[in-house]
């Protein structure tokens, strides 16, 4: 059993993957910055500082005129909070899109060099195993 784990992790593709999980963790951190650092401020002057996150409604309980959507969830108050879903999937989108351009990129740089190494003249061709015994052979016949 232990041989067959060794060689299951050993194969290429399991490999991949966990290099693969490891980067995308690593690049979730990126993508997460430029969102909440730099586009989320570029939107948020645009659109005049509109942040949707502390709009709720209050199902049931308590909750004081304009509390905060922390606050009342502190408050123990049963809440619909409709605004915080709302930024969520304005985030997905903006991060979406974000990773859209980013894999555009990418793949346009692939192709660039997939084009660049097609275009490249191909090393000549060496005589074939034929040629070379030919020569051998007339070698041979002069001598």
């Amino acid at each position: 059993m232990i041989q067959e784990f060794k060689a299951f992790i050993a194969k290429g593709n399991v490999m991949d993957m966990a290099v693969g999980i490891i980067i995308g963790a690593a690049f979730t951190a990126i993508v997460t910055s430029l969102v909440g650092d730099l586009i989320n401020p570029i939107i948020g002057l645009v659109s005049g500082g509109v942040d949707f996150t502390n709009n709720y409604a209050v199902l049931a309980g308590d909750v004081p005129a304009g509390a905060s959507l922390e606050a009342a969830r502190e408050a123990g108050a049963s809440i619909f909070a409709y605004g915080a879903f709302i930024m969520a999937v304005i985030n997905f989108l903006i991060i979406a899109f974000v990773v859209f351009m980013l894999v555009k990129m990418v793949n346009r740089v692939k192709d660039a060099a997939i084009k660049q190494e097609e275009a490249a003249p191909a090393a000549p061709k060496g005589p074939t195993q034929e040629e070379l015994l030919a020569d051998i052979l007339k070698a041979l016949q002069k001598a």
